[in-house]
């Protein structure tokens, strides 16, 4: 706890008044250009990785980067997404998956779930994902596998299908390299595209 108020200080000291311009205007102004869902993962850090101001990404994390297909009835990432859409009007949607993620290995490995069963229980939102992944075992698999089955769930919300319908949204799939830094672009099941060269910035 004394690393993160020494944090807080530094921020106050420093980094604050060095954009202070920029948190004058957000202070009444929350306009973010992209819906970003990533993983809970501490080592997936979204405004890191895309070089983004505070402000631009409208950030929901989820384990595993998860989007349960829509149902009626209070949830939370729906709310998120139903908000980023249909509210604040983000032009772009990315699900990011990652290389090394925990629940993409604990499934692909079939590890015992039984003492943690609430995790249990939200990883069967990738039952899709495993069905999706020839190789048992294949975590690299999965996790394309995974991002793309969330990107199919994503379209199930009724403010994301509209504005893909309407052209107002676009939806991308990554997956993100830890070690290298690498973003690797999914465009359908069936064919990847190249890995990007460099984090690229979503689309202003």
């Amino acid at each position: 706890m004394r690393d993160l108020a020494e944090g807080v200080s530094r921020f106050q000291r420093h980094v604050h008044p060095a954009k202070a311009d920029l948190f004058a205007r957000l202070a009444g102004h929350h306009a973010p250009h992209t819906l970003f869902i990533g993983c809970s993962d501490a080592r997936v850090v979204p405004e890191l990785i895309t070089a983004s101001e505070p402000g631009e990404l409208f950030v929901v994390r989820t384990a595993g980067n998860l989007v349960p297909a829509y149902t009626p009835g209070p949830d939370a990432v729906a709310a998120g997404i139903e908000y980023a859409v249909a509210v604040l009007g983000v032009r772009d949607v990315v699900i990011c998956g990652h290389s090394g993620c925990g629940a993409m290995t604990a499934l692909a490995e079939a590890h015992d779930l039984s003492g943690v069963p609430a995790v249990a229980g939200w990883l069967r939102h990738a039952d899709a994902s495993r069905a999706r992944t020839a190789a048992r075992g294949d975590v690299t698999a999965l996790v394309r596998q995974n991002v793309l089955a969330q990107l199919a769930a994503l379209a199930t919300h009724p403010s994301v299908a509209r504005a893909l319908a309407e052209g107002t949204l676009t939806a991308h799939g990554w997956v993100y390299d830890i070690a290298t830094g690498g973003v690797e672009v999914l465009t359908s099941a069936a064919a990847p595209a190249p890995a990007a060269p460099a984090t690229p910035a979503p689309a202003a």
